[in-house]
């Protein structure tokens, strides 16, 4: 294994953009659900005339589909992943929008026959309710509560009142109260394992909400603590938490 430092330093140097995770690969990895939303996903886009893909990243997971409605629209709020979701999908036919988190979505009433997310910052339930045809569906893999949260606590202690939020039945309730119909519910708390303080750091920079204000030089003394667990052959193991939720107007 390279040194604490050389880890360090490749994975500050490494680019977070985008959705992807393929630097990680052979580092660290993380189950997945068992509903396999990429290609439910992709079949629900078969099946109708419109759709929005909200918080989409860089365009990766919907870029799997095979084709797409003859309206499609995704909407990104970092411009980093706005620009390359653009550069991924605008030559199929999607038309990429910009947004600002916490701001009304820029379509009309009535515009989507599907609207979907995979792991929405925020789910504004009254918007998706509004840009919704009637009968319409908003299908979803939300990140579930106290997810990762072994390695999060591990820099920043424990987090009672925080493991609570993103519970799915409040998420559930809160579409109800939307207008929604919750059709379909399920969750998932998959393994993920880190096998080198490189992957840690990676992660961190990529999902910057993990750990607010993160650097390898502020949290140096833990980061190396986590490496020489590691080098005594005793990888992070943590848990995501997903739920997949089906839901219509």
């Amino acid at each position: 294994m390279k040194s604490f430092e050389d880890l360090v330093a490749e994975a500050e140097a490494a680019d977070v953009n985008g959705w992807g995770f393929d630097w990680l690969s052979g580092r660290a990895s993380e189950e997945r659900p068992p509903w396999g939303y990429a290609n439910r996903l992709a079949q629900r886009l078969a099946r109708v005339q419109s759709a929005l893909d909200l918080d989409t990243g860089g365009g990766e997971v919907l870029g799997e589909a095979a084709g797409f409605p003859p309206v499609m629209h995704a909407t990104e709020a970092w411009p980093p992943n706005a620009r390359k979701a653009h550069e991924r999908l605008a030559a199929r036919g999607v038309q990429v929008v910009q947004t600002a988190h916490g701001a009304a979505l820029p379509f009309a009433d009535a515009s989507f026959e599907l609207v979907t997310s995979r792991h929405p910052v925020s789910p504004d339930w009254a918007e998706i309710h509004r840009v919704l045809k009637p009968g319409g569906y908003y299908f979803a893999q939300h990140v579930g509560p106290a997810s990762a949260f072994e390695l999060i606590e591990h820099f920043l202690g424990p987090l009672p009142q925080e493991r609570r939020l993103r519970d799915p039945r409040d998420e559930a309730a809160d579409a109800a109260a939307a207008g929604l119909t919750v059709t379909d519910l399920r969750t998932a708390r998959c393994r993920m394992v880190f096998h080198d303080v490189g992957a840690v750091v990676w992660i961190l920079r990529k999902c910057v909400w993990w750990v607010p204000g993160f650097s390898a030089r502020k949290y140096h003394d833990a980061l190396l603590a986590l490496d020489m667990r590691m080098r005594r052959g005793e990888p992070l193991v943590a848990h995501s938490t997903r739920h997949l939720i089906e839901a219509r107007r």
